[in-house]
């Protein structure tokens, strides 16, 4: 009897112990990711020549942009790799490459002493992390869907949201941290170099920890037969690309809005106090991390359509009310509540949008199935979401930012109204 109880308990150890060491390393991935824009303020005048601030910050934003833009590079790549060698040999890769970019940033002297060279290695150096982040995506939603329990799918996949917006906080607590800890000239000089070493060492122990990850059972057992990570063995699954595409849209411009952009939108259009805003998002962002895997764990029971359906519904009706609404808050407490109420909205799509896009490909062509559609989405539409709110806010007509959002959702809510319930007929079962 006793050896019975053993066996049923292992599996389920092995499955929270594989899911621990790919959510700390999507975590860490997000956290390298992050740390850039946290601290380009400092390391801006480092890296680019003496000169115009504004000019040395939009230096900055241009490579930010250079990286995001790897990121279909690396859903491509990354994915087709996890596709052919397997999900674990990708992870280490991908993080890999991430410590290696982190190094290179806080290693690199600055414009003064080797000239064009300093730049030119930062530009690469954010090639190497676009490149890893977008092909983590692909290859940490396919690993945790793979090796999660049969009936907790939703549940063990909504980690991968809850460490990517863990890994923001943990950026912004290491900035809080070294700015109390040191002083303006300490951070403008050496201190911000702290948190890439960090976020280095952090991906090293990561490399080691998913060395003693399982390799999913749907990669094993997939045989040696068909061709994997092919890309043009997915352009015959055009419908499921096309879906993928339509399940970002809404999602990704809501959840760009509601967390980077929004804590611009209380200091520039609600004139509320940089610091109160600082606490505001890291409170609601906390919120956010911890419903993850309720939403997760719902979805598991009534299946992913209706979580769906919630985001759309609720996104499309109440966008423009809740950032009209936050435009004229000057109050902490209540921006605090119009965030959290808007991250509990885009909840509907976090917590679940890893497992859908999971469950509907083969395993042969998962991983880039997964990346591929949902890395250009975002690059094309989230990755602008802030730069068309701030130019549509210069032209004196920000609430149309409003109906943007709003009209993203829509298009992506009539995507859940059409689909199948991916739980029920799901590829990972087959």
């Amino acid at each position: 009897m006793t050896v019975n109880v053993n066996e049923d308990v292992r599996p389920g150890r092995r499955v929270i112990g594989n899911v621990l060491r790919g959510s700390i390393g999507n975590l860490i991935e997000w956290y390298d990711w992050y740390a850039y824009t946290a601290f380009s303020l400092y390391f801006a005048k480092v890296f680019f020549p003496a000169g115009d601030a504004t000019a040395q910050l939009l230096n900055t934003a241009g490579v930010f942009a250079v990286g995001f833009l790897m990121r279909p590079i690396g859903g491509w790549l990354m994915g087709r790799y996890a596709d052919r060698y397997g999900r674990r040999a990708a992870l280490t890769l991908s993080v890999a490459m991430m410590a290696v970019g982190s190094l290179v940033i806080a290693l690199t002297p600055g414009y003064d002493s080797i000239g064009v060279a300093a730049p030119l290695l930062l530009v690469a150096a954010r090639l190497a992390q676009g490149i890893s982040v977008g092909g983590e995506y692909a290859t940490s939603a396919t690993y945790l869907s793979e090796v999660a329990t049969p009936g907790k799918r939703g549940y063990y996949s909504s980690f991968q949201y809850v460490t990517l917006t863990a890994g923001q906080l943990v950026a912004l607590g290491v900035q809080i941290i070294l700015q109390h800890t040191l002083s303006s000239a300490q951070m403008a000089s050496w201190g911000w170099r702290i948190a890439f070493v960090i976020g280095a060492l952090g991906a090293l122990v990561v490399m080691w920890l998913r060395r003693t990850m399982d390799e999913s059972e749907a990669f094993v057992n997939q045989g040696s037969s068909g061709e994997r990570g092919s890309l043009r063995v997915l352009l015959q699954h055009p419908k499921e690309c096309l879906l993928v595409c339509g399940l970002t849209l809404g999602g990704t411009v809501a959840f760009y809005t509601y967390t980077t952009y929004l804590q611009k939108f209380m200091v520039n259009t609600s004139k509320i106090d940089i610091n109160a805003v600082t606490w505001v998002n890291f409170l609601a962002l906390l919120a956010f991390v911890v419903i993850q895997p309720v939403a997760g764990a719902l979805s598991d029971r009534i299946g992913r359509r209706p979580l769906l359906l919630f985001f759309g519904v609720a996104g499309t009706l109440l966008t423009v009310p809740l950032l009209t609404l936050l435009a004229g808050t000057h109050t902490p407490v209540l921006a605090f509540l119009i965030m959290l109420g808007s991250l509990v909205i885009v909840t509907g799509y976090t917590s679940i949008n890893a497992i859908v896009k999971a469950e509907l490909f083969p395993t042969n062509v998962r991983a880039m199935g997964v990346g591929l559609p949902y890395a250009l989405t975002v690059a094309i539409f989230g990755g602008t979401a802030e730069y068309i709110a701030l130019w549509l806010k210069q032209a004196g007509h920000e609430s149309v930012f409003f109906y943007y959002v709003a009209g993203c959702v829509l298009v992506s809510l009539i995507v859940y109204a059409t689909m199948r319930e991916t739980a029920k007929e799901s590829a990972l079962d087959d």
